[in-house]
């Protein structure tokens, strides 16, 4: 079980005590802008229960990551038309600073915090 603070996405965003700007939303994938965004286009696509990460499934099963998969390219695929480019990333083990499965989907230069 995760520690208090370790997992920004069911502590926070799922459960709506922080705010998000919703992207895309199916009954079992939320995806939104990022509330501390690094490039300036950055989504996160994640399962809205608990999944460990991409190598822990935890209780999940296969299907879910395929809806996952899903919400992602077409995340990806509508910030590649607009922007002409785009990357699909996600964190494992001490990368992973949320332990809740998460895609980024991002475009644009990386931002430097000391600049914005």
């Amino acid at each position: 079980m995760n520690q208090p603070g370790e997992d920004f996405y069911c502590d926070e965003a799922l459960s709506g005590r922080t705010p998000v700007t919703v992207v895309a939303e199916t009954a079992d994938v939320l995806a939104f802008e990022h509330t501390r965004p690094f490039w300036p286009v950055h989504v996160v696509v994640v399962p809205k229960r608990h999944v460990p990460s991409l190598t822990d499934l935890g209780e999940a099963d296969e299907a879910l990551l395929g809806r996952v998969l899903a919400v992602v390219r077409q995340v990806a695929a509508d910030v590649e038309r607009e922007h002409g480019a785009c990357r699909v990333l996600t964190n494992l083990g001490r990368y992973q600073d949320s332990k809740h499965l998460h895609f980024h989907v991002c475009s644009g230069a990386p931002r430097h915090p000391d600049t914005d």
